[in-house]
């Protein structure tokens, strides 16, 4: 087993403590004071030493010390805390040292802050911060230190998942093949299973009974639904109705015959057939006498379509035309901003003459400072006056040729322009000649369709109409003598109609109560198949619980088995009959977070201390806090480190205080002493001598 005892611990102006060193000489050792003397500092210097949190596992602590008001009480100080470890008979030195930035400014009298920095020792040898932590994490995880140093963390400080990750890592977790053999009652669940996992099977037979009981609650309200809605047949025989339903069928078909025999009468017959011979004869006529005047029109209708095809497209181009006119009288106006521009740029600059004034200053050498000689200044001047001219010259060359061009393309626009619009004129006159050309074609037409060929005029025409008439009149005098008996005829097959279809209701009505009574069967064995199937889910899911109590049965007893006075509660049963997965530590049947007293549960602490310390195989120095509330630790391999509050004088035993009052004079001085000497922290080796 890895062993890490604690040398010793030292703190400057840690959290208030202005200077302490808790020299343990790796042995047990007790650390007195009054609350606020800074006994919990002790280990809260400790954890952060190693890495950079307090005991309560925080990192946004204070490290300064605060007045009452909670302002920092001192700026400027270095913060360090400095932890010598013996580990496995080497000694390792682990030193922080927390500190404020301060830098002036050049100028300024007073420094500004700029941050904090943190400078980090192994062995005394300065590292950087990422050593640092690969030389800690080399001793022992974070994880496994705080949970081996600090009694609490386990159960106040760790989440119960993470607790119960912890104790299933150390007593390994139960395969469900292990639990299923363990209890023969649950054989079956192997096969129920199959691939899934217990928690999906569970799930879906939760969906599987929702839905179960869903159609079970509709099933009898859609049998009373299908009940209410059959109709009363108990006065109806279905042999017989349909035994009428043929007979009253047989009457209509017999009527039916005799108004046919009516509607066919020979003469009849033969006068409507020679009717639709004339009508014929009339239609093959009026095209022969129309055929050369249509004719004649849809060639002229040919032809205003052609025309009006023509002038679209003439239009068309005009259009066009027009469009691009109006793009070049843009360009035009563009074109003569430009050259007014360029005109005013060009008059500008040839008006622009020589500044002399700027160049009075050049009459001293730039580099020296010293007056130059005469010929050397004139001959400056005069360079300096030829080169402006020769720039003038230039510029003004550029901006009248970028006038000629400017021009030159004005010009070129308007001569397109002009040669367009004359093509503009040439197609506007097209186009009205061709308008002219239309509205005499179409004239043309109008004619011609109002003077095709009316058939009525041609005497064929009118000899075979009169013949049509004839015929037809006849026909009208047949029709009315057979009108009266076809009335009658089919007034009593409307009749026996109306008598059929009533009796075609009531065969539905049969029907309707066959299917009625046929879907009822239907529902009823849904319900039994339904009402089975969830008798057989109810059965898988006492087998997943009843899984799940043995699981929880035997990997409580498993992991209980570990440990000498800690219990733990990893499932409770919840109020549906389920499982919740918590991880509750007990002590004799009390709950650690309700009701176990500070005895008990710094012990129950120590005692997971001592199973988890021999499961990772490490021992590191327990801190114990709020020690004085136990009588009697149980015993532990690691180095124990006891932050104790000292009992009140009068409630030191009797000799003790008599000893007291006999060394100070009297029972106040005594007391005062008492009181004077626990108001700072002080260490002891020998707990026997505790209160002395």
């Amino acid at each position: 087993m890895k062993q890490i005892t604690l040398i010793s611990l030292t703190l400057r102006n840690f959290k208030g403590i202005r200077d302490f060193v808790l020299d343990a000489a790796g042995k047990n050792i007790s650390a007195y004071g009054d609350n606020a003397t800074g006994k919990t500092t002790l280990f809260d210097g400790f954890v952060w030493t190693l890495f950079g949190k307090d005991s309560q596992n925080r990192t946004d602590f204070e490290i300064k010390g605060l007045d009452e008001n909670g302002k920092v009480v001192e700026h400027g100080l270095q913060h360090e805390v400095e932890a010598v470890l013996m580990v496995d008979r080497r000694r390792r030195t682990f030193r922080k040292v927390f500190s404020e930035k301060w830098t002036r400014k050049r100028g300024q009298a007073t420094a500004e802050f700029g941050g904090h920095t943190t400078d980090y020792y192994v062995d005394g040898v300065p590292v950087k911060q990422g050593q640092y932590k690969t030389e800690v994490d080399a001793l022992i995880s974070e994880e496994i230190f705080k949970l081996l140093t600090n009694p609490a963390y386990f159960n106040e400080i760790l989440k119960p998942d993470a607790r119960r990750k912890v104790l299933l890592d150390v007593c390994g977790d139960m395969t469900d093949e292990e639990i299923i053999a363990g209890n023969k009652q649950l054989a079956p669940l192997t096969d129920i299973l199959g691939d899934r996992s217990l928690e999906d099977h569970r799930k879906v037979i939760a969906a599987r009974r929702t839905e179960i009981n869903k159609e079970l609650d509709k099933i009898p309200v859609r049998i009373d639904e299908a009940r209410r809605s059959m109709p009363d047949v108990s006065d109806l025989d279905a042999e017989l109705l349909q035994e009428d339903i043929d007979t009253m069928r047989g009457r209509v078909d017999a009527k039916t015959a005799e108004l046919q025999r009516i509607q066919s009468g020979g003469e009849l017959s033969a006068k409507e057939i020679r009717l639709r011979e004339i009508n014929a004869e009339l239609a093959e006529l009026k095209q022969v006498i129309q055929a050369e005047g249509l004719k004649a029109v849809a060639g002229q209708h040919e032809w205003v379509t052609q025309l009006k095809g023509e002038a679209s497209e003439l239009q068309s181009r005009l259009n066009a035309s027009i469009r691009e006119a109006e793009r070049y009288k843009g360009q035009i106006t563009r074109a003569d901003s430009q050259v007014t521009r360029l005109r005013a740029e060009w008059a500008s600059l040839d008006s622009l003459q020589y500044p002399v004034h700027e160049h009075q200053h050049d009459a001293n050498c730039p580099t020296c400072g010293q007056a130059l000689p005469e010929d050397q200044l004139q001959s400056a001047q005069g360079k300096a006056l030829e080169a402006f001219n020769l720039d003038k010259s230039k510029r003004l060359e550029a901006i009248s040729a970028d006038g000629k061009l400017a021009a030159a393309e004005k010009r070129n626009l308007e001569e397109e322009l002009q040669k367009l619009n004359g093509e503009m004129a040439q197609l506007q006159e097209e186009i009205t000649s061709k308008a002219a050309e239309i509205m005499a074609a179409e004239a043309t037409l109008q004619s011609l369709q109002t003077n095709i060929a009316d058939p009525a005029d041609n005497t064929k025409y009118q000899s075979i109409q009169r013949d049509g008439d004839k015929v037809r009149a006849e026909i009208e005098q047949l029709r009315s003598s057979a009108a009266d008996a076809m009335g009658k005829v089919q007034a009593e097959i409307r009749i026996l109609r109306g008598q059929v279809d009533d009796l075609e209701a009531d065969k539905a009505k049969l029907a309707t109560v066959a299917a009625t009574e046929k879907r009822i069967t239907e529902l009823s064995e849904e319900e039994r198949k339904l009402t089975a199937e969830f008798e057989k889910l109810e059965h898988e899911l006492f087998l997943t619980e009843e899984f799940t109590r043995t699981k929880v049965s035997m990997l409580e007893s498993k992991i209980n088995s570990k440990f000498k006075y800690a219990r733990f509660r990893l499932f409770e049963e919840q109020i549906n009959g389920g499982l919740k997965d918590v991880c509750k530590t007990l002590y004799k049947g009390v709950p650690y977070e309700g009701g176990l007293n500070n005895a008990a549960r710094i012990n129950v602490g120590l005692d997971i201390i001592n199973t988890l310390g021999q499961h990772y195989g490490f021992s590191a120095p327990i801190f114990v806090d709020n020690a004085e509330a136990v009588t009697q630790l149980i015993p532990t391999n690691a180095q124990m480190i006891r932050l104790v509050v000292p009992p009140a004088f009068n409630t030191l035993p009797e000799e003790v205080q008599e000893e007291a009052i006999k060394h100070h004079g009297s029972y106040e001085a005594a007391e005062t002493a008492w009181r004077d000497r626990n108001k700072k922290l002080r260490l002891e080796h020998n707990d026997i001598q505790e209160a002395m």
